[in-house]
């Protein structure tokens, strides 16, 4: 299968560089290129790519705004975006997770580095190590605007295996870590992860690992919270 990405990018050489190396591997392809936000709005919704990789700064309406609007609409669901800008700030990581990003890394990012994260992105993956998972998602759930805090009793609906990916989902584990650690294939991780991402109707793993965080049944290291 081909996947399908959308370019978000308000520099032009940039987004060039981008094509280009995407357009190398013979499994991604470029459908589509947008200078701000809005027309990031647009094409995707015109284009339905598998991911968007979706710049911050940039002029009409800015990545993660625009972030916003493509996970709020319904139609647009299967659409994974991925944060690629300079400013890698525990701010703009934590706004792009309330926006619905599904992963967030920096411009200095290597060639099959960025290759790899966008086929990572669109296998449902969320690319944060899990260092910064653990601090990033306390600081989250720290700040005054983060989202309705979900109750431990809502994971009663998970099975116990569930319970056990749900939590190491939240370290930042992809599923070929889970899998080598749980001595399981990837499909069958990702099978749990599905199941426990439907019965807590997470959107996607990023929310997931917050809801993690939010029940209770992952715990943020000491001092990610200042």
């Amino acid at each position: 299968m081909t996947l399908r990405v959308l370019l978000a990018d308000d520099q032009a050489l940039l987004r060039d560089a981008f094509r280009i190396l995407l357009d190398t591997a013979d499994d991604i392809t470029v459908v589509g290129e947008a200078g701000d936000g809005g027309e990031a709005v647009r094409l995707t919704r015109e284009h339905r790519p598998d991911v968007v990789v979706m710049d911050i700064q940039m002029p009409v309406m800015d990545g993660l705004t625009a972030t916003s609007h493509i996970r709020a609409d319904p139609e647009l669901r299967a659409s994974r975006i991925l944060i690629l800008t300079t400013y890698e700030t525990d701010e703009h990581v934590a706004r792009a997770l309330r926006a619905g990003a599904g992963g967030f890394i920096g411009k200095s990012i290597g060639a099959e580095e960025l290759l790899d994260a966008v086929r990572a992105i669109a296998d449902g993956d969320v690319l944060l190590s899990p260092a910064a998972t653990r601090s990033l998602v306390a600081s989250f759930l720290a700040t005054p605007d983060s989202t309705a805090p979900h109750q431990a009793g809502q994971l009663a609906v998970l099975t116990p295996r569930e319970r056990e990916m749900v939590a190491l989902v939240a370290t930042g584990l992809s599923n070929q870590d889970i899998a080598a650690r749980m001595f399981l294939s990837p499909f069958t991780v990702r099978a749990h992860v599905q199941r426990a991402m439907t019965k807590l109707e997470a959107r996607d793993r990023a929310q997931l690992v917050v809801i993690a965080y939010q029940t209770g049944l992952a715990r943020a290291a000491p001092g990610a919270v200042s």
